[in-house]
């Protein structure tokens, strides 16, 4: 951990709430049911979890859903794994800005899609990841519950990290088959 870690996170934490308040966007609810599209932003964390998205992205596309996904690798190279690139975009952390704003055009343009349902499944709070959920303009947004986060997401999903992608998708898919949209 770097000296200047404190500092960036406070700085960047300012610059996300300063450009959160300039999307614009239509708010509304949606069950999984009532959703035509669904965006969807993951941190890449190994292929067990990313076989487990995959599953999941085909599940969506099964219930006739256009689905995009955004992922995030932490490492210098791209991993190695084969993925469709028109349901799956992968960036690395090159990509973003140091206050950790989508810099590369592709980014950009996910966060303009009106998305009926954006999925968050940063369960490691990554900050570019945490900036394309603010500037999406996706009509509802899902994501774990955090205690700094009470204006980042439309639900919040109570599901803490170490119980894995696996129980924090299962709990998703839960409320969103239950919920009644607007």
């Amino acid at each position: 951990m770097s000296l200047l870690d404190p500092i960036k996170k406070l700085l960047s934490s300012q610059s996300l709430r300063r450009d959160m308040r300039s999307v614009q966007r239509e708010r509304g609810a949606f069950s999984i049911e009532q959703a035509n599209t669904v965006g969807i932003v993951f941190q890449y964390n190994g292929p067990e979890d990313f076989e487990l998205l995959k599953k999941y992205v085909l599940y969506l596309r099964e219930m006739k859903k256009k689905v995009r996904a955004v992922g995030l690798y932490t490492t210098k190279e791209l991993p190695q794994f084969s993925y469709s690139k028109l349901e799956f975009d992968f960036f690395g952390k090159r990509q973003f800005s140091w206050f950790g704003r989508p810099a590369d055009p592709t980014l950009r343009t996910f966060t303009e899609e009106p998305y009926d349902i954006l999925i968050d499944l940063n369960l490691s709070d990554a900050l570019p990841l945490r900036y394309l959920v603010a500037l999406s303009r996706a009509k509802f947004k899902v994501g774990r519950w955090q205690a700094d986060d009470n204006a980042l997401h439309d639900l919040l999903i109570d599901s803490p990290p170490e119980k894995g992608l696996k129980f924090f998708l299962r709990n998703v898919d839960t409320y969103l088959l239950k919920l009644r949209g607007s």
